[in-house]
């Protein structure tokens, strides 16, 4: 999707003048486990300064038990700061119908992978966004074209503040 926010936020780094290539490695539909098999050769590849790990939300609503996402989250983020890039950890939510357990348990997981590894967090990627029906997909699940703006205004000044902090440790080097 060209208006997606990914694009939005390759767009907005051009305007800002950074200078960062964005590239995004999402496949619809993956969980943390297909996440982790990417990640070693997209480092690779890519040999990023940031890796923005948005992964979980897939695992959640097929109810997968919090440990596995958790400990794939933890492996991916252990394997991108290793490699030398920063980290930015995106969180989601799922329905109220997964129950009160289940959902503070996703949201206390990202919550304590960012303080284990001392990385920022966006606690909600579609804060604003999911209950409003009007920019949301018909499966409730998937914002709109119209709703992308919204996403990308939840990540980008986490996105540029990892960036500059990047950019000063680089030259205290």
């Amino acid at each position: 999707m060209d208006s997606g926010w990914v694009n939005l936020l390759r767009a907005r780094l051009m305007e800002s003048g950074a200078v960062a290539d964005v590239v995004n490695a999402s496949i619809s539909g993956e969980t943390t486990s297909g996440g982790l098999a990417r990640i070693e050769s997209l480092l690779a590849e890519h040999k990023p300064v940031l890796v923005v790990v948005e992964l979980g939300a897939n695992d959640a609503l097929r109810g997968l038990p919090l440990g596995t996402p958790k400990q794939n989250l933890s492996r991916m983020i252990r394997l991108a700061l290793d490699s030398g890039a920063s980290v930015l950890l995106v969180g989601t939510e799922i329905p109220t119908n997964y129950g009160p357990q289940y959902r503070d348990g996703l949201r206390d997981m990202y919550r304590d992978l960012a303080a284990e590894f001392n990385v920022p967090l966006v606690p909600f990627l579609l804060e604003g966004v999911a209950l409003d029906e009007s920019l949301m997909q018909p499966d409730g699940l998937h914002p709109t074209a119209a709703a992308q703006p919204m996403v990308l205004a939840n990540v980008l000044p986490v996105v540029m503040q990892a960036l500059a902090a990047k950019r000063a440790a680089k030259s205290q080097e």
